[in-house]
């Protein structure tokens, strides 16, 4: 919850821990931040948001500090994007690129009930929220948002920016392409491919390939329209 207005001091950063900078102060920022503090390696310094009106209010007992430049008023503080769709947080990653931020700002950000095996590979800025379920070989790429109770089976490649909703269930040696959404407990079947900026809907069952820019629902799935979200 969002309270109050007040002058913002800076938050002290407990020996040990490395500060961290959410960026978007919104509802899924909120999941990413439970996430920070049960895994407890990083200190929430503060959220970044461009609505000027969440600016000197807090959430969940973190400041907003400002907008997207006030990142640069905190050079050591590692950064995860909120955003929960993937064409956001591509956007927000291409406008942080162009203030001067470099990649290796980024954090990669997994809950502690999430076990992530040997052999498999999640790139920066990624996110694993509670228990995420991985099995070998699984490869993940930038920016990439895995909501609660997901399943990702053998094989999975997760492109950069792909976002994966709470209960979906990924069968072995998927391709999920960039900036690609999964809805809420959506399913795909084993040696399939869900195409760059593709969406399967809530509860949808694809049994295969969903091609790219398209969204489909139902199941089975089927196409619904042929067109990228202006995400």
């Amino acid at each position: 919850m969002t309270v109050r207005r007040s002058r913002l001091a800076p938050r002290e950063v407990p020996p040990g821990k490395r500060p961290i900078l959410l960026i978007g102060a919104n509802g899924m920022a909120r999941e990413v931040l439970d996430a920070v503090r049960a895994a407890g390696s990083h200190e929430p310094v503060g959220f970044v948001d461009d609505d000027a009106d969440r600016h000197g209010t807090w959430l969940d007992g973190v400041p907003v500090l400002g907008s997207l430049d006030h990142v640069r008023a905190y050079p050591d503080a590692g950064l995860v994007l909120c955003a929960s769709r993937g064409g956001a947080r591509a956007s927000l990653a291409g406008r942080l690129a162009a203030l001067g931020i470099a990649e290796n700002r980024y954090l990669t950000v997994c809950h502690p009930s999430v076990q992530v095996p040997r052999g498999c590979l999640l790139g920066a800025g990624t996110v694993l929220l509670a228990h995420v379920a991985l099995a070998g070989d699984v490869r993940v790429g930038r920016h990439v948002l895995v909501m609660a109770n997901t399943v990702l089976h053998h094989g999975n490649v997760l492109e950069d920016f792909a976002t994966l909703a709470a209960g979906v269930s990924v069968g072995a040696e998927v391709h999920v392409g960039s900036r690609a959404y999964l809805g809420m407990n959506a399913s795909v079947r084993e040696r399939t491919r869900v195409g760059a900026d593709a969406v399967l809907g809530m509860g949808a069952a694809a049994v295969g390939d969903v091609p790219a820019g398209e969204t489909w629902a139902g199941v089975p799935a089927q196409m619904l329209r042929s067109w990228v979200e202006p995400w």
